[in-house]
């Protein structure tokens, strides 16, 4: 069997590269909130929240994404000096102890900015450049990677009864129009990544629809992200709570993996890089010689 792509998926900047053709890489969440609804704030203290993202490198995590505010249904927002106190001296200690990229997750063009010049190497902004006119500028102006993902409405409101036409249809129009968007603005087009945004105003069947018809998003020619680590829709698949999910998130993240995401995010790195290194053999259809064969 070929294994081979017809279309060449890599991403290249300063000394750091994604070899998103090869394998499927694996982004590790690190909420360094109060109130995260996936780990109830364990690791808002930064030496706890340095040791996690410490041992995610370990467990394999191909780069590590730092939050500081909570983007769960129905959050409020908080102020950019308590997000950079939060997220600083996390991504700053995280520097000097890992070697893979450190994304910062916030749709604050203030909060980007000083993180990358903290140490952090990568933007994660759920709103696709749209709460923050200078977001665009500023990672422009960096030369970094930026993930942009679909949300329909606010996370104070975006799971108020949301309603599509047809779903991946409307989802790969907006993408597409934040692409050019972002190209306009003088971010490098093959620094992006998009992300369907599961979850984020959209109804639990939604969400099956999504990962179901995710090769749709091929029409972008962009890397796609897909996050569902312990969300509520799992929970409501298997009547678990949410710390109970990593069985049902781990079948999620197959599920994506073999409809053609590159980049998946997870919570529990050392189980979903095991997950997607099976899913990427099976799509192969070989073992790659790095692996014991014999085991």
């Amino acid at each position: 069997m070929s294994t081979s792509p017809v279309n060449s998926i890599a991403i290249r900047w300063s000394h750091y590269r994604l070899d998103l053709d090869r394998r499927t890489h694996v982004m590790g969440v690190l909420n360094v909130t109060p109130d995260s609804f996936s780990d109830g704030g364990r690791f808002f203290e930064r030496d706890r929240a340095i040791e996690q993202g410490i041992d995610m490198a370990r467990q394999g995590a191909d780069i590590l994404d730092v939050g500081g505010e909570s983007t769960r249904p129905y959050s409020k927002r908080v102020p950019a000096e308590e997000e950079l106190n939060r997220v600083i001296p996390v991504i700053e200690g995280l520097k000097r102890e890992v070697e893979v990229p450190i994304s910062i997750d916030t749709v604050k063009a203030q909060v980007a900015r000083e993180a990358l010049r903290s140490g952090a190497s990568m933007v994660n902004d759920v709103s696709a450049l749209r709460f923050d006119l200078d977001m665009i500028r500023v990672v422009a102006e960096a030369g970094v990677p930026v993930i942009l993902m679909h949300m329909k409405g606010m996370p104070e409101d975006m799971q108020v009864e949301p309603v599509y036409d047809r779903v991946l249809p409307e989802i790969i129009g907006f993408l597409r129009d934040v692409l050019d968007r972002a190209r306009r603005g003088g971010i490098r087009r093959d620094l992006t990544i998009v992300d369907p945004g599961i979850g984020f105003g959209k109804t639990f069947d939604h969400n099956l629809e999504i990962l179901s018809e995710l090769k749709q998003l091929r029409r972008l020619k962009r890397p796609v992200l897909v996050g569902t680590s312990r969300k509520a829709f799992i929970g409501h698949l298997l009547k678990k709570d949410v710390e109970e999910r990593e069985t049902g998130t781990m079948a999620t993240l197959a599920a994506a993996v073999m409809n053609g995401a590159h980049i998946v995010r997870a919570h529990d790195v050392g189980k979903a890089v095991e997950t997607v290194r099976v899913i990427d053999a099976i799509k192969r259809g070989r073992i790659e010689e790095t692996v014991n064969s014999k085991q």
